[in-house]
């Protein structure tokens, strides 16, 4: 997911504003759910320093003035939420999740005769959906294997932040970047730059094709995509939320998980004390009832 860097403590500048700050974070975090404490001022201040510039805008408070009268569907909201996000993703980032999708989670659903639809929630870069998308090509290849039919898989990837989405949908990583994905997969989806100077891979043009890109504010009252995924995707984005945002947000990305379909979060996120229609199956892993 994209989300704010949750950096050290600093002061706030000599001279500057609290209350431009205190107005543009209870904005940031009305519309992203994103909580912007007091410590992230000259963080925030930094990075919209462009957007000032581009704007035309006198300085930082006028920058603030400016995006707090366009409102939530201002033109440039877009541009703020990429500013002051960045994004931490890896290649089979908590690999638990992806073996018991391959070792149980999968074999335990009827995908004889439908298409198998998975939802990353929060992809930035899209190390988490392409992950998804070789999980779920290898296990449609195992089923072939046995005689067993399966339709082709899909894969729908979000996230807020315009920036990532567009390098998700280009599928180039650094070589580096890749490491964590194991040998056999990397040569079958894996393509590397025909430049030996540059340590480039792409995502082959069969395993993007699975992928689908599309902005989305988990924040938003609703979602406009499909009610029947089978597993579901929200990982290391909710510990960014207050808990009653962490609620709403769960509550509606169970709405779009088809009965028996799986909800993953993050190793470091619960769902305890949550009133939701799942059941714990596994490490932050839940079905649907």
């Amino acid at each position: 997911m994209t989300l704010a860097h949750p950096g050290g403590s600093s002061p706030l500048r000599p001279g500057k504003s609290a209350a431009d700050f205190d107005r543009l974070a209870a904005f940031i975090h009305r519309v992203t759910g994103i909580k912007m404490p007091a410590s992230k001022y000259s963080m925030i201040e930094n990075r919209l320093q462009r957007r000032v510039a581009a704007t035309g805008a006198a300085n930082f408070a006028a920058y603030c003035a400016q995006v707090l009268a366009e409102g939530e569907n201002g033109p440039e909201l877009v541009n703020l939420i990429d500013a002051i996000t960045t994004n931490k993703t890896d290649f089979f980032r908590e690999p638990e999740h992806f073996r018991a999708l391959a070792d149980s989670i999968l074999p335990g659903m009827d995908t004889s005769v439908r298409r198998l639809k998975a939802w990353s929630s929060a992809c930035s870069t899209g190390a988490e959906p392409y992950t998804l998308a070789m999980v779920l090509s290898e296990y449609r290849q195992a089923q072939h294997a046995r005689f067993q039919p399966m339709p082709a898989p899909s894969v729908t990837a979000t996230d807020v932040c315009t920036t990532v989405l567009a390098t998700a949908r280009d599928g180039i990583y650094p070589a580096d970047m890749v490491e964590p994905v194991p040998p056999a997969l990397r040569q079958r989806y894996l393509l590397r730059s025909r430049d030996t100077t540059r340590r480039l891979v792409r995502v082959t043009p069969a395993l993007r094709a699975m992928v689908r890109f599309g902005r989305l504010n988990l924040m938003d009252s609703r979602y406009s995509l499909d009610n029947d995924f089978d597993i579901v995707l929200c990982r290391n984005v909710l510990i960014y939320f207050d808990r009653n945002d962490q609620a709403a947000v769960l509550r509606r990305l169970c709405s779009h998980l088809r009965p028996g379909g799986t909800l993953i979060v993050g190793h470091s996120e619960s769902l305890h004390g949550l009133d939701l229609p799942v059941q714990q199956v596994g490490h932050t892993m839940f079905r649907k009832a």
